[in-house]
């Protein structure tokens, strides 16, 4: 098998060949497949699932390491605040001006914070649901092809009566 062959192919390839495979005489729904390219086909398409499951994990990974990132970031922002404001404990008034900036960096921090965790989920999600699509259509590929292949058969076992 090519390796460079998606999963949606290899379904089609399936397909094609179960469709074009010959019906067996008064078998009404069987056919004659050859057993090993129709195994080698299901092998493939098992062997690159994981694949597919492993980019997800990826995906998740990143994400957590994205989030992980972004609240180091936050806390050396909280802690440079910190530091700032014990530098200004001076007067009564510079104390009070340290405290209002080391809130509206913490602060800032913490928007900043939850903005990277917002996009890092927008992009997990909208990675998962392109992972989700993909799967969905190969399920309507092989409900169609096992829908079409019933049909053929049943196309077939109608011609086998009207013969009779």
């Amino acid at each position: 098998m090519n390796e460079n062959q998606g999963i949606l192919e290899l379904i089609e390839m399936l397909y094609t060949m179960i469709s074009d495979a010959w019906g067996v005489p008064l078998g009404q729904d069987k056919c004659l497949v050859d057993r090993e390219k129709a195994l080698d086909l299901i092998e493939e398409i098992k062997a690159q699932l994981p694949a597919e499951m492993a980019e997800a994990k990826r995906l998740v990974s990143a994400r957590d390491e994205f989030i992980r990132n972004a609240k180091k970031e936050a806390e050396s922002v909280r802690k440079m605040a910190e530091e700032r404001a014990r530098k200004m404990v001076e007067e009564q008034e510079v104390v009070r001006a340290a405290k209002a900036r080391a809130e509206e960096m913490i602060a800032t921090a913490d928007n900043k914070s939850r903005e990277l965790r917002k996009a890092a989920n927008e992009y997990l999600v909208e990675s998962m649901q392109n992972a989700e699509e993909s799967m969905a259509q190969a399920l309507d590929i092989v409900r169609k092809t096992r829908a079409k292949f019933r049909s053929a058969a049943s196309g077939t076992k109608m011609d086998i009566q009207r013969e009779q």
